[in-house]
């Protein structure tokens, strides 16, 4: 039986041509909120599953620096650089709402590096 990959690392077939092919979902659109499907090809399967962990390490968001960060500025963050790409635009629309009339007010002021 083959070996399920685990959420978020995308998918690897074998095509009808010979050569291998890895899928990954690089976002969504958001106008529509579809998933945007990016692929990438190789010879053998390995050479795939490097390339694919290559492509999709490419989109991931950046690691801030946390301590130059308030609360409400890496939520800000996070919603551009994530959310706005990666979640459909009703959840955006309800994520900003919370953010924006709960999180921000109560702890929009306090600085990430402290705990």
């Amino acid at each position: 039986m083959a070996k399920r990959r685990a959420n978020g690392e995308g998918s690897i077939r074998k095509r009808k041509d010979g050569r291998w092919e890895g899928r990954y979902t690089a976002g969504r659109d958001p106008v529509t909120g579809k998933a945007i499907y990016k692929n990438v090809l190789g010879k053998t399967q390995s050479e795939v599953k490097e390339k694919l962990k290559s492509a999709i390490e490419k989109t991931s968001v950046l690691p801030l620096k946390t301590e130059h960060y308030t609360v409400g500025q890496w939520l800000d963050a996070w919603m551009e650089n994530y959310a706005k790409l990666q979640v459909r635009a009703s959840s955006y629309k309800t994520y900003r709402g919370f953010i924006e009339n709960h999180i921000k007010p109560a702890l929009g002021d306090m600085p990430l590096g402290k705990h």
